[in-house]
């Protein structure tokens, strides 16, 4: 493999593996990154502020996120894996200078996210521990520094996101069933909602499949070695568990969030509404368990967020990529330095970056469908099935509507 098609993470900086492991954990790795970077503080945030605002409606814009998700990412994942190139140098064939464009783009909204993130980790620690939370920025922003600068990082990160994944999962679980959610009226309202909110599906789909978020997984199967014609299947199975995992943990929260509005209760959607939630739903102690999910989304998605938006650096720079860890690590830091000088609330940047995310997504996916219909010599002669090329097509189509109708709205979150 040439300087210019490694990334952080390719194998030199892997631990030894064995049999099983070398086979499955790569996979499994990819699609905890993959979710767990989707299931971050401000999908916490973007849920809860929309679930107040919309109701049981909010469903339908859950279901068309997870429809696009699965669209893009199975498309994004196959392109990627396929080739065995990185976005950003797929975008530089076809286009000179698109790559450059992309990567940019990517590790801005990488960065922006970043800093929610950071800060929905120190939030975390302040529900836990009362600590402020700007200690707890600095505290999160420490631990993920000790995984980056350990030789062997990219398995650390697999056995950090994946319990992290399964503690959010199993908490929200939780509050979903004590909360008692009005579930049939959502089931209604998933295919005949009361009102369609633009901003609210572009946030959302930013949010969780958007930005970096989109090559998350697919650059880390190459990190791994996962790539090529012959692992295709591997790669389609892995980019609909990840998309599954990322549906099912929204579905829950909104359902957990759900059953307390629809008592009345009103949150303040301007400071912490995914904590007033958990809150009312289950006293002190469902605040406490909103403390251990939002830090654990924060921390799983403070990795990803990192590790995605240096994979798209390293392919111009042989420092950065004689030195990945340490620039992922120098990333983070930046993010919290820029988050403490920020003037802007939690919540605020948690929902802005989403719905930025999602003005940017369709840039780099139209790369993809382009790839995927027209340059089979960068899939090294692989027959791309014609279906997923018509459902990447369509989700495309409603990508680039949702960014062009939602821009002035999204911009207008920082007024």
């Amino acid at each position: 493999m040439s300087d210019t098609e490694q990334d952080v993470g390719s194998a030199p900086t892997q631990a030894p593996r064995s049999k099983f492991g070398g086979r499955v954990m790569p996979l499994v790795g990819a699609i905890a990154l993959m979710a767990t970077s989707a299931i971050g503080p401000g999908f916490l945030t973007q849920t809860a502020t929309f679930t107040q605002q919309l109701g049981a409606a909010f469903s339908f814009g859950i279901l068309i996120s997870v429809l696009l998700d699965l669209a893009i990412q199975m498309n994004v994942w196959r392109v990627v894996g396929v080739s065995g190139l990185h976005a950003q140098e797929l975008a530089q064939r076809v286009v000179p200078g698109l790559g450059v464009v992309l990567s940019i783009l990517v590790f801005v909204c990488g960065f922006i996210a970043n800093m929610g993130n950071v800060a929905g980790a120190g939030l975390g620690l302040n529900v836990l521990f009362g600590l402020d939370s700007r200690w707890g920025a600095v505290i999160t922003t420490v631990l993920a520094l000790v995984i980056f600068v350990n030789r062997y990082f990219i398995k650390v990160m697999d056995s950090t996101v994946i319990p992290l994944g399964v503690i959010m999962i199993g908490l929200t679980l939780l509050v979903a069933v004590v909360s008692a959610p009005p579930v049939n009226e959502a089931a209604l309202q998933t295919v005949v909602p009361e009102q369609i909110d633009i901003l609210a599906i572009t946030t959302i789909v930013g949010g969780t499949v958007g930005g970096y978020i989109t090559y998350a997984g697919a650059h880390k199967l190459l990190a791994s070695g996962v790539t090529g014609p012959r692992r295709a299947r591997e790669i389609a199975r892995t980019s609909a568990a990840g998309v599954v995992a990322t549906g099912a943990m929204r579905w829950l929260l909104f359902l957990a969030v759900l059953g307390v509005v629809s008592t009345g209760t009103v949150l303040d959607v301007t400071d912490n509404p995914a904590g007033d939630a958990f809150q009312a739903a289950a006293g002190d102690i469902g605040f406490k368990i909103f403390g251990v999910v939002l830090w654990a989304a924060a921390m799983s998605s403070v990795i990803g967020a990192s590790f995605t938006s240096i994979s798209f650096i390293a392919t111009y720079s042989r420092h950065v990529r004689e030195r990945k860890g340490l620039a992922v690590a120098a990333f983070v830091v930046a993010c919290c330095a820029a988050l403490l000088l920020a003037g802007q609330t939690p919540a605020t940047v948690l929902v802005f970056s989403g719905g930025f995310n999602g003005l940017v997504l369709p840039i780099g996916f139209t790369v993809t469908m382009w790839i995927a219909w027209r340059r089979r010599d960068l899939l090294q002669g692989y027959r791309y099935p014609r279906w997923l090329i018509v459902v990447g097509v369509l989700g495309l189509a409603v990508s680039w509507v949702l960014a062009v109708l939602a821009f002035e709205p999204v911009f207008g979150l920082l007024q």
